[in-house]
């Protein structure tokens, strides 16, 4: 599989996770997530949910099963997230390794097909999806300075290289 394939998110959001719906998913035939945290939940170094998130995943957890896998190595951060959401947790993924993925999918009793890995990143997030087989969904990060480019150099270099590689970054209407 060429780069650009690997690095080509299922679907772009074009927005932070609070716009993916049950509708959306449903869409998909989506049963699962594997949710990635720092910035697609909630800022880096913010260790508590929003209002909002946690409306989201009591929303989204009616129809999906949901996991978090976190590269993030602070397992006090990951867990005082992920206990205040009531969501089962993987700290220290390091993705673009499959394998905590793998682990994910498998306690949710899923086939990888039905399943989302969701993410900011592409060379971690998406890479590691597509990598596995899962259907993959980039969104924007959650900070509002997401907006400045020069503070997310990382990300901008990602979405540099990724469509030099042929992926299509363009969030579907």
């Amino acid at each position: 599989m060429s780069w650009g394939k690997l690095l080509q998110p299922d679907l772009v959001l074009g927005g932070s996770i609070l716009n993916l719906t049950p509708q959306i998913l449903q869409q998909h035939q989506l049963r699962g997530l594997v949710l990635d945290v720092d910035e697609t939940l909630v800022p880096l170094r913010v260790a508590e949910v929003s209002a909002e998130l946690q409306a989201w995943v009591k929303e989204i957890r009616s129809v999906t099963a949901l996991w978090l896998v976190s590269n993030n190595l602070s397992e006090n951060r990951i867990a005082r997230i992920a206990y205040s959401l009531n969501l089962p947790y993987i700290a220290g993924a390091a993705k673009p390794s499959r394998r905590k993925l793998r682990q994910a999918v498998e306690n949710m009793k899923l086939p990888v097909e039905q399943v989302a890995m969701v993410g900011d990143r592409l060379f971690t997030d998406i890479l590691a999806g597509n990598r596995l087989g899962m259907f993959t969904i980039l969104v924007e990060p959650m900070s509002a300075a997401a907006a400045t480019p020069s503070l997310y150099p990382w990300r901008a270099f990602e979405v540099w290289v990724s469509q030099a590689l042929g992926a299509s970054l363009t969030p579907k209407s």
